[in-house]
């Protein structure tokens, strides 16, 4: 891509920050996006690196990728009325749009990513008063110190647990209800037929290669997150609402597959 005025080095697990750009990016410039998300339109136009070479120009992708997205959006834009001055929390966050999606003029944001991730969020995102970016592992509780919850705190974690290890995953869960009481956490977890293709190496396409994902759930699994942690209290799947064209018919159907993608939405019980 020409005029670029940035050229990323990233490779497997952070790369992924620039796949879920490029596909939000490429939903958005639809007249009729599911997703209105401008502000991933500018990163991709910034950034200089082949991203329909190496990614594609899958609209079906891209338009799931960004129904994805949506459900996350709902769950922090409800999270800002019950909470207008509180924290939302990206772990993973690489180079996700969403505070300029839903943002209430009023909340605090967390981008916590790993260091070269967080360094390129950084230059293109620049952090200020209430924005902050933090280069630090998800896994690393040092970013718990950085969330003041008196206002709520929301985690959102979309499109990371999946590369975590499933005890991993139950103990950032653990960690955050006790961090957290009466908090929420968010997240998205691939099926296990889909972790174990991604894990042998057999989740690819002419494009891309996509990297190891350990944890695998079954959506309706979804119950057993509540083991995690007493304080887990509520667990409750975040279906996506709309569509375009075939797509609009089939999600009511989907919810019947048991073996489907998923978005969850935790809470956390009070002091």
């Amino acid at each position: 891509m020409s005029g670029g005025v940035e050229r990323p080095e990233l490779a497997a697990v952070p790369e992924t920050a620039l796949w879920t750009l490029w596909h939000r990016a490429l939903e958005a410039r639809r007249p009729d996006t599911v997703l209105p998300d401008p502000k991933a339109v500018e990163l991709v136009d910034r950034i200089d690196f082949p991203f329909a070479e190496k990614f594609g120009e899958n609209t079906l992708l891209s338009q799931l990728q960004a129904l994805r997205a949506a459900c996350f959006d709902r769950e922090v834009a409800d999270f800002l009325e019950r909470c207008p001055r509180g924290t939302v929390v990206g772990l993973g966050d690489g180079l996700e749009t969403q505070a300029w999606r839903v943002d209430n003029g009023r909340a605090a944001w967390l981008s916590v990513d790993l260091p070269e991730t967080a360094a390129l969020r950084e230059r293109l995102l620049p952090p200020d008063e209430r924005h902050r970016i933090l280069a630090c592992s998800a896994n690393d509780p040092r970013w718990m110190d950085e969330v003041d919850p008196a206002d709520g705190v929301l985690v959102s974690t979309e499109g990371l647990l999946m590369y975590l290890r499933p005890q991993e995953v139950r103990e950032l869960i653990a960690a955050c209800a006790e961090r957290f009481p009466g908090g929420s956490l968010v997240l998205d977890a691939v099926p296990r037929w889909f972790s174990r293709r991604a894990v042998e190496g057999r989740l690819r396409d002419r494009y891309y290669q996509a990297p190891p994902m350990p944890f695998g759930m079954d959506a309706d699994e979804r119950g057993k997150l509540a083991t995690a942690h007493p304080a887990v209290t509520d667990v409750r799947e975040v279906y996506p609402e709309g569509g375009r064209g075939p797509v609009r018919a089939l999600l009511p159907l989907a919810r019947r597959v048991r073996q489907r993608p998923s978005v969850v939405a935790l809470r956390f019980a009070g002091a």
